[in-house]
């Protein structure tokens, strides 16, 4: 991770939750925070129990006791990566500019050095062109009041991906980046799928899908 706090957003459904947790395990985080109170699937408050039994703490947007709860509260404990510089974390919020109004939040941290990355699958229909993609970055930063920092490419037809579905997606978020400056930081995939890290931009993250199940 390239810095101590970043955050996850993009549509619904983009595999930001699943890619959160895969990076907190993988990069030995403090802390998962999950912000989504939009979305009742897939969140990753659901794998407080394996975070727990690896050291890695989760803290939920609900009333911290029942992991299902679709209560909008937020729970104070998601300030602390804030106020504790060495803690190391990563916020899963909701989709789209509705999730990333729990942004304004932090407004009072905006001179920490944080990052904000947009999960971009282009097999939504609401993210298969560039055009949608920068209007996406343009809602979520009105919404949120941060900057987009980064992209993840984050292509897929679950358990049917192919290499070349990957790299379809990191043609279109070519354009995004020349149209927006921003970066390509990540490049992930299910670690079943036949793919190098020569193949991709970005540093390729090998994705064990923790919430999808055999039937999917």
């Amino acid at each position: 991770m390239r810095k101590n706090i970043t955050f996850l957003t993009g549509y619904y459904g983009s595999g930001k939750s699943e890619i959160a947790i895969n990076l907190a395990i993988q990069n030995h985080l403090d802390m998962v925070i999950d912000l989504d109170i939009i979305n009742p699937y897939f969140r990753s408050r659901e794998m407080e129990v394996e975070l727990r039994n690896l050291g890695i703490e989760s803290i939920s947007s609900d009333l911290d006791y029942k992991s299902h709860v679709d209560l909008p509260y937020i729970s104070k404990r998601v300030f602390y990566p804030f106020q504790n510089t060495d803690l190391k974390a990563i916020y899963d919020l909701g989709g789209n500019d509705l999730g990333a109004k729990l942004l304004r939040q932090f407004e009072d941290y905006q001179n920490r050095d944080i990052d904000l990355f947009l999960v971009i699958n282009i097999y939504r229909m609401e993210t298969d062109t560039a055009d949608k993609i920068v209007r996406l970055i343009q809602t979520i930063e009105g919404s949120g009041g941060f900057p987009v920092t980064g992209l993840i490419n984050n292509s897929n037809l679950l358990r049917e991906t192919t290499k070349e579905e990957v790299l379809a997606g990191q043609k279109i978020i070519d354009e995004v980046i020349a149209e927006t400056n921003l970066e390509l930081i990540y490049t992930t995939v299910w670690d079943k799928v036949d793919i190098s890290s020569k193949d991709v931009k970005g540093e390729l993250i090998p994705l064990q899908l923790y919430f999808r199940k055999d039937w999917l």
